[in-house]
Parts: structure tokens; C-alpha cells; sequence
């Protein structure tokens, strides 16, 4: 499954970033406004765009789409330019590259085979959202402990149903693919 995207053609490629952008964009859209961190869909279509793409692929994407946000396209869930970036979920959103790419690599080496190991690997792949995140939002809450009050512990159920779908998205794909 995730070998057939990161082997496509350059076109293909394009197509797949941009169409992957779109899906982040828009998963920005779905949210639930919580301070100083929003709870959007954003973990859920970059664990899935991981593990689907591959760790390349889903990396580059996610990538792109923080370029859209930085050059100031409102892509994120309260806009985009470079002040956004470095606001207080400037950490999570960088920590999302690391995700697609943890993510797309344990599924191209064949977590994405069965839901339970799916799962896992979405929710490995999420760690870095939250290790390069809660630092980030630290400095601006005034502490760590204020951040894990602030931006963890709020989000530990969200977090887990988008591991679990992310992981059972994976795991759908991976099934279908083989049985062509």
C-alpha cells in the first residue's frame, strides 16, 4: 500500500501533496475551540496521510502545508502567516511532520497489516506532535506543567479516537490494496 505512493510518478506525487494539503486544510475547519490549544482534525488526516503516503510523502505533505500557512493562506484552524506559526500551537504544528513521518514508517514496514499494530503505529507516530508541542507551548503558558494542564490532558480522549480512526484508515487501505 504505502509503497505504490511513494513509488508514483512525479505527477502523481504533486497531486497527492496538494490533494493532502486540501484534506489538512480542511480538517483545520473541524474543530472545537478550546485556549491556548484548538482541538481540530488535524492529528487524525496527518497520522492517516503518514501512513497512507508513506513517511516521505506524508512528511513532504504536511511540510507543504505549513508552507501554505506560513506564506499566509488560511489553512490553519485561526488563519495562517508566520505570526500563527509562531503563536503557542506553532510547536504542534511543526511536531506534525515528525508524526507523518514515524507514522509512515512503521506502515510501510508493515504496522498498517493488522488494525491492532495500525493503531499502534498512529499513536507512536502522534508522540511527536505532543514531544516537540508541549515545550513550545510552555515557554507560552509559563511552565510545563501549565502546558500538560493546558494543551495534554484536554486532548487525551480526542486524541485517542483520532489514533484509532487513523489507524483503522490505514489498516482499510492496506487491506484493500493487498487483495487487488
Amino acid at each position: 500500500m504505502v509503497s505504490d505512493w511513494a513509488r508514483g510518478n512525479r505527477s502523481r506525487q504533486v497531486v497527492s501533496v496538494l490533494a493532502g494539503t486540501v484534506l489538512l486544510a480542511l480538517s483545520a475547519r473541524v474543530e472545537i475551540p478550546f485556549w491556548p490549544v484548538p482541538f481540530s482534525m488535524q492529528t487524525f488526516v496527518v497520522l492517516a496521510l503518514g501512513m497512507v503516503y508513506g513517511p516521505t510523502l506524508g512528511a513532504a505533505t504536511v511540510l507543504a502545508y505549513l508552507a501554505e500557512g506560513l506564506v499566509g493562506l488560511p489553512v490553519f484552524v485561526g488563519g495562517g502567516g508566520p505570526a500563527y506559526l509562531a503563536g503557542p500551537t506553532g510547536g504542534y504544528l511543526l511536531g506534525m511532520v515528525a508524526a507523518a513521518w514515524v507514522a509512515g514508517y512503521l506502515a510501510l514496514h508493515g504496522w498498517a497489516r493488522h488494525p491492532l499494530t495500525a493503531i499502534a503505529a498512529a499513536a507512536i507516530g502522534n508522540l511527536p506532535v505532543y514531544l516537540v508541542g508541549l515545550p513550545w507551548l510552555a515557554v507560552w503558558v509559563g511552565g510545563v506543567e501549565q502546558a500538560i494542564v493546558a494543551g495534554l490532558v484536554p486532548f487525551i480522549p480526542g486524541a485517542i479516537l483520532k489514533v484509532i480512526g487513523a489507524g483503522l484508515v490505514a489498516w482499510g487501505m492496506a487491506h484493500i490494496t493487498r487483495r487487488r
